[in-house]
């Protein structure tokens, strides 16, 4: 069954083109992506297996689509009819657009449903210069199992239709990462798994009484660590940070950590979250700015914290962790939004078993 991991949102934060060149290097069928700029990327990156674009182009991409072996989204009609119209006019059966057609089925966000779908199937199959290479749609909630056997129903209803009007049926493909980790969804003719491709399970599966045995077969892929740039005595009363929103009891030795909400460690997070130095947690006090936290370590046992300490604020180090899904409960959100905040200016580090392998930065990337 292909799978077609999706790396869109800079792969999760991850890094789209080295995480994908992985992925592709460990057998990967394709690639799921939210734009065309995110398909281009990938392609300048070197990547070669097949490229679907999950939310509809514009129509002037259509050439280059083409061109680019990218797959486009069709899911709203007057974007589709503008589709087709270029098409007709730049491109040849020789080098054809492939085109997938989503299916709406209660996600409420995009797609065809019903006797739309079989036409805009219908038009698509017919346009010179254009293929009709898929029928997807995606689910709601998957641990709403009779919410989810609704939708199916749905999709299985409008692909009986297709067939029955006389349009050969191409792949169809409906489960990502949450409906991998349960039982008894239709996988169809291929996945696209987002979430779990980085070791993450779906924060909704919580509810559904199955993360602890999912967290224990998954591997975050992602920690988030950093170096003090200043490690300093203060004494009691000293305001922390703009503000201030907290103020030291006490004299206290306080850590600058580079990083802020300018690198996406959201400002919600102020006198929130924790750091993890020398396998002790220690508390990030004041407000977040937007190029550094400040950790008190005052409490840290052994020697004073330098300058020379590494600092995990998401990740494991001895027997803490913090995880994707802690921080993503302190700022009110989900664990997608805490790694795809991750700014582009943070470096990224890619390890093999055998040590780094790859570097990304602003200005470099090395693999």
């Amino acid at each position: 069954m292909p799978v077609r991991p999706v790396v869109k949102a800079d792969a999760y934060g991850h890094g789209a083109v080295p995480v994908a060149r992985a992925l592709e290097g460990a057998g990967a069928d394709g690639f799921c992506v939210a734009t065309m700029d995110e398909a281009l990327e990938l392609r300048a990156g070197g990547v070669e297996q097949p490229l679907l674009v999950l939310y509809p182009a514009p129509a002037a991409w259509a050439a280059e689509a083409a061109r680019s072996r990218i797959a486009v989204t069709a899911g709203d009609p007057v974007l589709l009819r503008e589709l087709l119209e270029a098409a007709a006019t730049t491109l040849t059966p020789s080098h054809p657009l492939d085109v997938e057609l989503e299916i709406e089925t209660g996600l409420g966000r995009g797609g065809f449903a019903d006797t739309g779908a079989v036409d805009a199937a219908s038009r698509i199959a017919a346009a010179p210069g254009c293929r009709l290479r898929g029928l997807w749609t995606h689910l709601q909630a998957i641990e709403d199992p009779e919410g989810t056997s609704v939708q199916v129903d749905r999709f299985e209803a409008v692909v009986e239709a297709i067939v029955a009007a006389g349009i050969d049926l191409p792949p169809r493909h409906a489960a990502a990462s949450a409906a991998l980790l349960v039982d008894g969804v239709a996988a169809y003719d291929g996945v696209r798994p987002g979430l779990a491709v980085y070791g993450l399970a779906p924060d909704e599966l919580a509810g559904a009484g199955i993360a602890s045995a999912i967290s224990d077969s998954l591997r975050p892929v992602m920690s988030l660590i950093a170096r003090p740039v200043r490690v300093a005595e203060l004494p009691a009363g000293w305001g922390i940070s703009y503000g201030p929103t907290f103020r030291t009891s006490r004299p206290s030795r306080i850590a600058t950590l580079p990083l802020g909400y300018g690198d996406g460690w959201s400002r919600q997070l102020s006198n929130r979250a924790a750091a993890i130095v020398r396998g002790h947690r220690v508390p990030l006090v004041g407000n977040v700015a937007m190029d550094a936290v400040m950790a008190d370590v005052t409490d840290v046992p052994g020697p004073p914290v330098s300058v020379g300490d590494e600092f995990v604020l998401l990740g494991r180090d001895g027997d803490e962790r913090i995880s994707a899904a802690e921080l993503a409960q302190e700022r009110t959100t989900n664990s997608w939004e805490v790694v795809t905040g991750m700014a582009r200016r943070l470096p990224r580090v890619y390890h093999a078993s055998a040590g780094p392998v790859g570097l990304r930065t602003l200005t470099e990337r090395r693999t």
